[in-house]
């Protein structure tokens, strides 16, 4: 079975648990299908499964490909999302950042985790994502994000006005430094630091959060995600941030954009012993109380 594998970078620190995936995937006779730049990294300094071949463009990924593994955290993952794009190839994310909400499979779980491959003991988890429309082109080939859409003001300038709308009609006007919608995946990421809802996975709505909003009575709302969701800028600057997930463009303030909801989903593996409850019990300390 080919899996590709698709990471940013190895610190010296993870290379002995770089070294024991690789060693995992080999005694599982995985066939190793590796991102390009990370192989030229990694090539001297661990020693790869024979037949290890390596893919630099998401055209490469074909369709005997059934997964790719995402090593580091969770903006790593999102990297992924764009290589995979509508394919139907699962992501497993195994965390070598920091928090690892999304890459939700530990260190220590390597073993764990490409066992529940071969033997197929894994969930797959399916998760919507936003789409970008734009009176101009934005974002090359991938249009889309798993977590979230931003409109942002840009470095210093002043508060922008974002009039927003629902399939046509007026919902509000956000006097703010930038206008989140998120996806459900998205409300535990940037909407959340910005006081918005936690949503679970399935619940079909996306979440509207402002940012630094200047009325106290502006809070975030959750609509359903069968809605078009529109916007008209005004600012005192000529142009401002859009924002997929990580990825931004500089944009004039007079580019019409809608987001919707993106025509197929993201299928996310996880080790059937991790839901969503339990990641935000031990990833956000949801609930934690000291006293208990």
């Amino acid at each position: 079975m080919k899996v590709a594998v698709y990471s940013r970078v190895m610190e010296e620190t993870q290379q002995k648990d770089v070294q024991l995936f690789f060693d995992e995937m080999a005694k599982q006779k995985l066939k190793p299908v590796v991102f390009q730049l990370f192989y030229e990294q990694i090539q001297e300094k661990i020693k790869l499964p024979s037949g290890t071949t390596t893919f630099s463009l998401s055209e490469q990924l074909t369709e005997e490909i059934e997964f790719i593994i995402s090593l580091g955290g969770d903006g790593t993952l999102l990297d992924t999302v764009t290589l995979v794009r509508n394919k139907s190839i699962a992501i497993m994310g195994i965390n070598f950042g920091r928090l690892g909400f999304l890459a939700g499979i530990g260190r220590d779980e390597v073993k764990a985790a490409i066992k529940a491959i071969v033997n197929r003991t894994y969930i797959v988890d399916k998760r919507t994502m936003i789409n970008l429309n734009a009176s101009i082109p934005l974002f090359g080939e991938v249009p889309y994000g798993l977590n979230e859409f931003l409109i942002h003001k840009r470095d210093t300038a002043s508060m922008i006005k974002i009039h927003t709308y629902l399939n046509g009609e007026f919902l509000n006007t956000y006097w703010s430094d930038g206008l989140i919608v998120a996806t459900p995946t998205g409300s535990t990421g940037y909407s959340l630091s910005c006081n918005g809802p936690i949503v679970f996975p399935d619940s079909g709505s996306f979440v509207i959060t402002p940012v630094a909003p200047h009325n106290l009575n502006v809070r975030s709302i959750i609509v359903p995600d069968n809605n078009i969701i529109s916007f008209e800028i005004e600012s005192r600057t000529d142009d401002y941030i859009c924002a997929l997930d990580s990825r931004r463009e500089i944009v004039s303030k007079n580019i019409q954009l809608a987001v919707r909801k993106e025509a197929f989903l993201l299928s996310l593996v996880r080790l059937s012993e991790n839901n969503f409850l339990q990641t935000l019990r031990s990833k956000l300390t949801w609930g934690l109380d000291k006293r208990n």
